[in-house]
């Protein structure tokens, strides 16, 4: 269920970078009326939710960072997948209310990665999101 959660997570966050004048609320309107409100299906969009109001509120420090981790990429010349991949991992791990152990965050992040990024993502991801633990950890 959380796996589904974050894939819609990450396409509301990469489609309300690239296109500001649809807000996440329209997006996640529209989803459940998709989904038509079957109980199993608002579990994964409340998590999602939590992901999407969690990434936007702490933004700049998730960015810092993802900033702070990677010595050769600047955050805006990361592919827009991987970049908001990454933003939802370090939210998942670091700032959620509940956070989620690293090994599991990086491994279902890897997993979205395959999914919904480039070739070369899984890796990119479990690298930057590696970095970002052993930061945290000094």
């Amino acid at each position: 269920m959380r796996r589904q959660s974050r894939e819609i997570a990450l396409q509301i966050l990469f489609q309300t970078e690239y296109a500001p004048q649809i807000t996440f609320e329209d997006l996640f309107s529209a989803l459940e009326d998709a989904r038509n409100g079957e109980p199993k299906d608002r579990g994964i969009i409340k998590y999602a939710d939590d992901i999407v109001r969690g990434v936007q509120a702490h933004k700049e420090k998730i960015d810092q960072k993802i900033t702070a981790a990677s010595r050769h990429w600047k955050i805006d010349r990361m592919g827009g997948v991987d970049r908001n991949i990454l933003r939802l991992a370090v939210f998942e791990m670091l700032l959620a209310s509940e956070p989620i152990e690293p090994k599991i965050a990086i491994n279902e992040a890897i997993e979205v990665a395959k999914i919904f990024g480039s070739q070369e993502s899984p890796a990119f991801v479990n690298g930057l999101l590696d970095q970002v633990i052993r930061n945290e950890r000094v």
